[in-house]
Formats: structure tokens, C-alpha cells, sequence
């Protein structure tokens, strides 16, 4: 299944150190043919869901991505670009997502592993193999390379970032539109001063969440709490 072709792409990766294929590639090596490559987004926002993508790449063709990197390095325009290229170089991916609520009820570590295994069952190709950027996932019963910054190391988890994020962005974007006092289209949520401005002024919204630090303590200062 493009090992040849995948080992080719390892070696120019590490010379140019951008993410590669070793990991993938010493799964397939141990006999496993879906390797799936796991990452989130939205994880440290203020508002709105987290998202987790998972994506089991055709190692064929991922000369094609040469450009695909760590999602937090790349502008949006180039997340949007590459996106589509991502999902024509895959065998299967796919997305899943905790909302605002479910992160206040259960935290948002538990919430992303949900996310994630949520991503990995809507996957229409079962996965065999994992590697995830640093969240293992100890109820998922398939062998997983687990380690942080994974999403700079290998290509299966930077695609799947990109794909996460630009979800992500893109429901905020739809969100802005329902509540368009938080300026959400700009910050996607995230704590910035014209976030946190927004928040001084209106006061949180309902998919604001309300157990992390920034909103949980403007809720007991409205509510004049020591």
C-alpha cells in the first residue's frame, strides 16, 4: 500500500523537518493497514466545542501533501487550501465533537478523548493502529503511538489537525452569526482582549463554557461572589 513511495517521503521529511511518515509506516511494518492519525482543536477556547479529526491517509499519494503541516503553523488560507487535498488523500476520515456543555459537565480532557473517539467511529474504514497527539485514548482497544507535538512529527496527525481546525473555525464562523456581539469570526472563540471585551460588556453566552477560569470568574463577579 505505497510503502515504497512512503518510505521516500519519511526520508525527505526528516531532511526538512516537517512532519513524515516513520510512525506510520513502522505500524505497517508490524502488519496494520489503517493507521489512523488523531488531533483536536479548540481545546483552551472560551467558547464553542472542541473538535477532533481522524484521518487514515493512502501513503501512495502523500508526496501530494508535501505542504501539510502542524495546523498551528499554517495561516488559514493555507489550512483551507489544503484541506480538500487532505480529504482526496485519504482512505477515511472524519470528525467528531463535545460541545460546550458536555466539556462544563465532564472537563475538557474527557471531552476531547470523547471527540476523538466520536471522530474514530464515523470513520467508514475501521482504524487499527492510532498515533494521537499526546491524549491516549486507555477505552479505545487498538495500539496507539501516543506522544506530544505529534502534529509537527507525523503527517496522519498534522492532516488531521488541519481538518479539526478548519471544522472548527468554520462552525464559529456559523456561530458568530447567531451570537455577533462576541466576534467570534476573528478570535474562534479564543481568549483574546476583544474577547474578553465582549465579555465585559454582554456577559457570556450559553455555549460559552462555564467552568474554565476567565468565565467562571466573571459569573461570580456578576453574581457578587467574593
Amino acid at each position: 500500500m505505497g510503502r515504497s513511495n512512503g518510505r521516500d517521503y519519511a526520508r525527505r521529511s526528516l531532511k526538512q523537518k516537517r512532519p513524515g511518515l516513520d510512525y506510520e509506516l513502522k505500524w505497517m511494518r508490524s502488519g496494520y493497514s489503517a493507521v489512523a492519525g488523531l488531533d483536536e482543536a479548540g481545546r483552551g477556547a472560551w467558547a464553542g466545542p472542541v473538535v477532533a479529526a481522524a484521518v487514515i491517509l493512502n501513503l501512495s499519494v502523500a508526496a501530494g501533501l508535501r505542504k501539510v503541516n502542524d495546523s498551528k503553523q499554517l495561516t488559514p488560507r493555507q489550512r483551507e487550501a489544503l484541506y480538500p487535498l487532505i480529504v482526496e488523500a485519504s482512505l477515511a476520515h472524519a470528525v467528531g465533537l463535545a460541545d460546550s456543555t458536555v466539556i462544563d459537565e465532564i472537563g475538557i480532557v474527557p471531552a476531547t478523548r470523547l471527540a476523538m473517539r466520536r471522530a474514530l467511529d464515523a470513520l467508514t474504514l475501521p482504524a487499527d493502529a492510532l498515533i494521537i497527539d499526546a491524549v491516549k485514548l486507555r477505552e479505545v482497544d487498538l495500539p496507539q503511538s501516543v506522544f506530544n507535538f505529534a502534529d509537527s512529527i507525523s503527517l496522519s496527525v498534522a492532516a488531521a489537525s488541519i481538518l479539526a481546525k478548519v471544522t472548527r473555525d468554520r462552525m464559529m464562523v456559523d456561530l458568530a452569526a447567531q451570537f455577533p456581539e462576541y466576534g467570534f469570526e476573528r478570535h474562534k472563540g479564543y481568549g483574546t482582549r476583544a474577547h474578553r471585551a465582549a465579555l465585559q460588556a454582554t456577559g457570556p453566552s450559553c455555549i460559552h463554557r462555564q467552568t474554565f477560569k476567565p468565565i467562571r470568574a466573571w459569573l461570580c463577579h456578576d453574581r457578587g461572589s467574593p
